[in-house]
């Protein structure tokens, strides 16, 4: 018979390390589950410039801060991927892993984040880890001199494109649209770096090159005209699309693709929490992520608390 726990943590970024740290801190018996490294795209974010109380702070080390503190009060970290949460006939939650593994909790605050948004053009695929990237802090310094192209318009892209400018010769952002959504203060330090060139009303058609990327295919989308740019790497910052795979059936789900929930991060499944940007919302930051972590956490004690007198 698996161990049970009272709360169960599936991902480490922000949502679900605060949770862990709020769960701890009431003496749940609390576990996390994280695929990849803690922290989530949180640890891959090279400054944070709107956390309170910093100035600016590397996403990597208030993740490292975040992991020391859960750690400290009590949580157990658990290195697997969730495949499925299903709730059982006793009112527990029975959680399976890739890895064949199950384990059972009272209740589960999911906050499995979002993965990148593909761009679904020729050569993206092929040349994955060959002169394309999602993720500027893990490859940038790959392209000291060279010339980059980011695809995007949103906060990420611009942030994405800034942190190139410490190594790339020239990034050249390729928008669909002739305005950016970023933040308007991201927006003017973009405009005003001498490193950064737009491509805007266009879209990649394709990329291309032998064993690395060479080029990049643009098609305008209000001429119809198509254009090459030479450049040694491609970056995409198209978005995010939400995991709530392991959750299908379970809960209702936004046109969005995110989770609903009402103010207190309860789903439609009683005793099934939802955090951070998997969770239908109007801001998806770090602080907004803290914030969903701490009321899910609040939440499930609650639910556990009057579950045990019924």
């Amino acid at each position: 018979m698996p161990e049970l726990y009272d709360v169960a943590v599936i991902g480490s970024g922000p949502a679900g390390m605060t949770a862990g740290i709020y769960a701890s801190r009431a003496l749940l018996k609390t576990i996390i589950f994280e695929k990849n490294a803690y922290g989530g795209l949180m640890a891959l974010t090279d400054k944070l410039e709107n956390w309170p109380g910093e100035k600016s702070i590397a996403g990597y080390e208030l993740a490292e801060k975040m992991h020391a503190q859960a750690l400290d009060l009590g949580c157990e970290f658990v290195s697997e991927e969730v495949q499925k949460v299903e709730k059982e006939e006793k009112g527990n939650f029975s959680i399976k892993t890739t890895s064949d593994k199950n384990f059972l909790a009272k209740t589960v605050i999911y906050a499995a984040g979002s993965v990148p948004r593909k761009a679904e053009i020729p050569g993206e695929k092929e040349f994955t880890g060959n002169g394309v990237s999602y993720c500027a802090v893990c490859d940038g310094a790959f392209y000291r001199g060279l010339k980059v192209a980011v695809l995007g318009g949103g906060d990420s892209a611009l942030k994405e494109a800034l942190y190139l400018t410490k190594f790339a010769e020239k990034v050249t952002i390729i928008h669909r649209r002739d305005e950016f959504r970023a933040e308007k203060i991201t927006q003017n330090e973009v405009r005003n770096n001498p490193k950064i060139d737009f491509i805007l009303n266009s879209v990649a058609e394709r990329i291309e090159g032998k064993d690395f990327v060479e080029k990049i295919v643009v098609k305008n989308v209000k001429t119809g005209e198509l254009s090459e740019l030479a450049i040694d790497g491609v970056f995409i910052f198209l978005g995010y699309i939400p995991e709530t795979k392991p959750l299908e059936n379970i809960v209702k789900i936004a046109d969005s693709g995110h989770i609903l929930t009402d103010s207190e991060c309860r789903t439609s499944t009683d005793g099934l929490f939802a955090a951070g940007d998997i969770r239908e919302k109007l801001v998806r930051q770090v602080s907004t992520a803290v914030g969903d972590g701490a009321i899910a956490a609040v939440a499930a004690e609650h639910y556990i608390t009057s579950h045990s007198k019924s």
